[in-house]
């Protein structure tokens, strides 16, 4: 009786797994969709979200086929005073494989959150946060005009025909004439004055002197010490 028990217990666990599977997914299909924020000059069938662009579309993956959207975009925290004002919005039918996309769409600089809803919605509608940032991608540009002009042709002939002119008249004027004589002059004396402090005679004479004279005294005393 006990086994007869124990397997009507598991039986009626696996039949209520089995009627409560289906009610876990009853959700309409279109449900399961998602939407994306891309760049301008993203493909389509990239499934990625970028959440910061300049000139954007919204890209839909995987709702159901010939779906109906209605969309807006609000302005929101923290370059929003007041969370909720809608500044942009539209329609947009889904094709046969529950895809779809906007037309390229821009806002100002800012803070936004999409909202997505569509037809046979079960909850809260689909939704993304993004920014806008159009002044770096201006001003990027901006910046990479004047350096290239500077070191184009003016910043490149200025320094092309001043170093180049001094550079020929210093090989054709000055080598023979400045680059040998004073160098080797130089070294000349350099040479001669070296070994003329190194040789001279006088504080050898000196020196010999002195030593004489000391010998002298020395042989002096010898002397004297013997006599006494």
């Amino acid at each position: 009786m006990r086994t007869l028990s124990r397997v009507g217990a598991v039986c009626a666990v696996a039949s209520a797994a089995f009627l409560v599977a289906p009610v876990a997914h009853a959700t309409a299909p279109g449900d399961n969709g998602t939407v994306k924020i891309h760049d301008a000059t993203t493909g389509e069938e990239l499934r990625k979200n970028e959440p910061h662009v300049c000139t954007f579309y919204l890209d839909a993956f995987g709702f159901d086929a010939v779906q109906e959207v209605d969309w807006h975009i609000e302005a929101w925290a923290p370059t929003a005073d007041v969370n909720g004002e809608t500044v942009k919005s539209g329609e947009i039918t889904l094709d046969t494989d529950g895809h779809g996309r906007t037309d390229d769409l821009s806002l100002p600089d800012g803070h936004y959150k999409l909202f997505w809803n569509f037809e046979g919605e079960n909850g809260a509608a689909k939704h993304k946060v993004f920014w806008t940032d159009c002044a770096d991608e201006e001003g990027g540009g901006g910046t990479a005009t004047p350096t290239a002009s500077a070191s184009g042709t003016p910043g490149s002939g200025e320094s092309a025909s001043p170093s180049a002119e001094p550079g020929e008249s210093a090989e054709a004027g000055a080598s023979p004439s400045a680059s040998s004589s004073p160098a080797a002059s130089a070294s000349a004396q350099g040479s001669t004055g070296d070994l003329a402090e190194t040789g001279n005679g006088a504080p050898v004479g000196l020196l010999s002197g002195v030593s004489a004279a000391l010998l002298a005294a020395g042989g002096y005393l010898v002397l004297r010490r013997r006599r006494a």
